[in-house]
C-alpha cells in the first residue's frame, strides 16, 4: 500500500526495511483529583496506616535492611491528596537512604505513584537528593505503581521525570509462587522493571496478595535478592 504522506526518501527507507525516526509520544496522563483516595486497598499493594514491611538483602557491600512503613502523613500533588509511605535503607546498620514516596488509589483500584523525595547518605552524612521528583513539578508526571487488573504482557510507566525518573514495568506472570523468609506466597504478580536511563539494570519484582506488597525483588544483573522478612500492622 502506498503511503501518500511519505516523501520519496521516506518511502525508500521503508522499502529498504528501516523505519524513520519517530518523535516520542508525549506522556501526560489525565488526572482528576476527585477520582483518587488515600485508602490504598489494592490486593497486591495495600497500604493501611500503621503497616510496616521489613526486607533484607545481602551483597558484597554487606547486609542491607529496608523498612517501609505508613505513618499516615499526606501531601497534595497535582491537586491529589496522596499518602506517604517511607523507606529507610541501612547497610551494616548505617542509614544510606531515606525516601518519602507518595501514592494514591484511583477509583478503579489502580494505585498511582506521584513522586518521591530522596535523601542519600554517605558515611552517615547527607550526600544529595538524587532520584527525587514530584508530579506536577518541572513537568514531572505520575505513573502507575500497581494496576487494578493485571494483564500478562502489558507494559506501563511507573513514573516520568525526563532524564531523571523513567521507570517502566511489564507484567510477566500472575500466578507465580514466591518463597522468602516471611513464608511462601501464591498467585503473585511477577513484573519486569527497567529504565532506559540505565539499560543494563533490570529486576523482577513479585507482589503477592498474601502480603499486600512487594514480597521479593531479584536483580537480574547480579542475582541479588531483596526478601521480605515480616509484615506488621498497627493494632
Amino acid at each position: 500500500m502506498k503511503h501518500p504522506c511519505l516523501n520519496a526518501a521516506a518511502a525508500l527507507t521503508l522499502l529498504l526495511g528501516f523505519a524513520p525516526a519517530m518523535a516520542e509520544e508525549p506522556y501526560a496522563p489525565s488526572i482528576n483529583p476527585a477520582d483518587f483516595s488515600t485508602e490504598i486497598t489494592n490486593p497486591l499493594f495495600n497500604m493501611p496506616i500503621g503497616k510496616k514491611m521489613v526486607y533484607e538483602s545481602k551483597s558484597e557491600d554487606g547486609l542491607e535492611r529496608i523498612e517501609t512503613f505508613i505513618p499516615g502523613n499526606t501531601k497534595i500533588l497535582m491537586g491529589v491528596k496522596t499518602l506517604l509511605f517511607r523507606d529507610i535503607v541501612t547497610r551494616n546498620g548505617v542509614v544510606i537512604e531515606d525516601t518519602r514516596d507518595y501514592i494514591a488509589q484511583h477509583k478503579d483500584g489502580t494505585v498511582w505513584y506521584f513522586g518521591e523525595e530522596v535523601d542519600n547518605f554517605e558515611n552517615g552524612k547527607l550526600k544529595d537528593h538524587h532520584g527525587s521528583w514530584l508530579a506536577g513539578v518541572d513537568n514531572a508526571q505520575p505513573g502507575i505503581w500497581m494496576k487494578a487488573t493485571q494483564v500478562v504482557g502489558e507494559s506501563y510507566r511507573q513514573e516520568f521525570y525526563k532524564g531523571e525518573a523513567e521507570d517502566w514495568a511489564k507484567v510477566i506472570a500472575i500466578d507465580a509462587t514466591v518463597k522468602v523468609a516471611a513464608g511462601e506466597f501464591k498467585n503473585c504478580t511477577k513484573t519486569l522493571e527497567w529504565t532506559p536511563l540505565e539499560p543494563d539494570k533490570k529486576a523482577h519484582k513479585y507482589n503477592c496478595p498474601g502480603t499486600g506488597g512487594i514480597t521479593l525483588e531479584e536483580e537480574l544483573q547480579d542475582g541479588t535478592r531483596v526478601e521480605l522478612l515480616k509484615v506488621t500492622t498497627a493494632g
